[in-house]
């Protein structure tokens, strides 16, 4: 029974978690949050990641839980429109296509629910990682070192686990030029099933409801080169946000003034991750760790999602973790690639029949029957 240590209890995590135990694997989930993360955006499951949604028998629960709209609006910066659709949105593609858009923690809350019986370290984060003779030694925060066959960073754009292993940070990140926050608000807006942008030119920001319309998702962005701020001060966070946002139209003003009460405010960057390798001894990166596209491209889960299936059955089948990992980034390299070149089109410009042709063309792009007939 191979030990797997996984870093990060996200879609990456959880859905890797759940496939290696069906693979005769024990995977164990160390997090540095006291519990699974809530708040972010609405995510989509697409093409390949929908096939993997359904062999984990979640399809139809996570279609239960869908986010549903019936349209989408575009505001200039003083709140005029120029653009309304009622067949396309730029969160989520064409409204009448299978694709499933969810909030990110009704997903990973689904997958996890799967998770019975495995093993999660909440409260907790690596700090070491060494190979020995017996495997990984890791160490962590709180809890006492332990032996691993192997270690798996799944911890997001900001990975520890690939600091450690791989080197710092800087050089990986690829900064795409602008910065987002995302925070809930009940819908006192009143908006049904909708969701309206507004930019001008350079910052903006975007609305939808969720949850039956009982809540808003609320995103301000901006442009900007590199920012050097403090990644724990929130209140410093927000006032960037107010600073560069402060003088749209529309609503923006009382967004604005709700987001100093948000609970559950994040701010981030939007960059991608581009490695020569995504894997180094015995430890390998998966997801955002490895080849995070930014939430521009809209294929950030689905990446995680696939990425976990392939993995997984590529090490349940291989005799060497080695001949494993490089199998597993032989199969996902094109595809991660593919829809890092996604986050590149600027779709506040591009046509939407174009912008979904583009998108159709890269969800389906691995093969999933072909990794299951090397499984066997």
């Amino acid at each position: 029974m191979t030990t797997v240590l996984i870093s990060g209890s996200s879609v990456a995590g959880t859905a890797l978690a759940f496939w290696l135990r069906e693979q005769g694997l024990t995977p164990v989930v160390v997090e540095r949050a006291p519990a699974l993360r809530r708040g972010g955006q609405a995510v989509d499951v697409r093409g390949a990641a929908l096939t993997v949604l359904r062999r984990m028998g979640l399809e139809a629960p996570a279609r239960a839980l869908r986010n549903e709209s019936i349209g989408m609006n575009m505001l200039d910066a003083e709140g005029n429109e120029v653009m309304r659709s009622e067949e396309f949105a730029l969160s989520s593609g064409q409204l009448d296509s299978e694709d499933i858009e969810i909030l990110r923690e009704d997903l990973v809350d689904l997958v996890h629910a799967r998770l019975d019986g495995v093993e999660h370290l909440f409260g907790d984060s690596v700090t070491a990682i060494h190979e020995d003779a017996e495997g990984v030694l890791v160490e962590f925060e709180h809890a006492a070192p332990r032996h691993f066959d192997l270690v798996v960073g799944a911890d997001g754009l900001h990975s520890s686990t690939r600091r450690l292993v791989f080197g710092p940070e800087a050089d990986y990140l690829h900064h795409l030029g602008t910065y987002l926050s995302v925070f809930s608000q009940d819908n006192f807006l009143g908006m049904d099933r909708w969701q309206t942008w507004i930019n001008d030119g350079r910052d903006g920001g975007c609305v939808m409801t969720v949850r039956d319309n009982q809540e808003l998702r609320i995103f301000l962005g901006f442009a900007s080169g590199p920012i050097d701020y403090d990644y724990r001060d929130i209140e410093a966070q927000k006032r960037l946000v107010a600073e560069h946002v402060t003088g749209l139209g529309w609503e923006v003003p009382a967004l604005i003034e709700r987001m100093w009460t948000a609970e559950d405010f994040y701010f981030d960057s939007m960059a991608q991750i581009r490695m020569d390798t995504w894997s180094r001894g015995r430890t390998v990166l998966l997801g955002d760790a490895a080849h995070c596209a930014a939430p521009l491209s809209g294929q950030g889960t689905s990446l995680a999602l696939v990425g976990a299936y392939v993995l997984a059955l590529e090490l349940g089948r291989a005799a060497d973790h080695a001949d494993a990992f490089a199998a597993y980034e032989k199969r996902m390299r094109p595809f991660a690639e593919a829809n890092q070149e996604l986050a590149l089109i600027d779709r506040r410009t591009v046509d939407p029949d174009e912008s979904t042709r583009r998108l159709d063309a890269v969800k389906n792009l691995i093969d999933l029957d072909e990794v299951d007939q090397r499984a066997v």
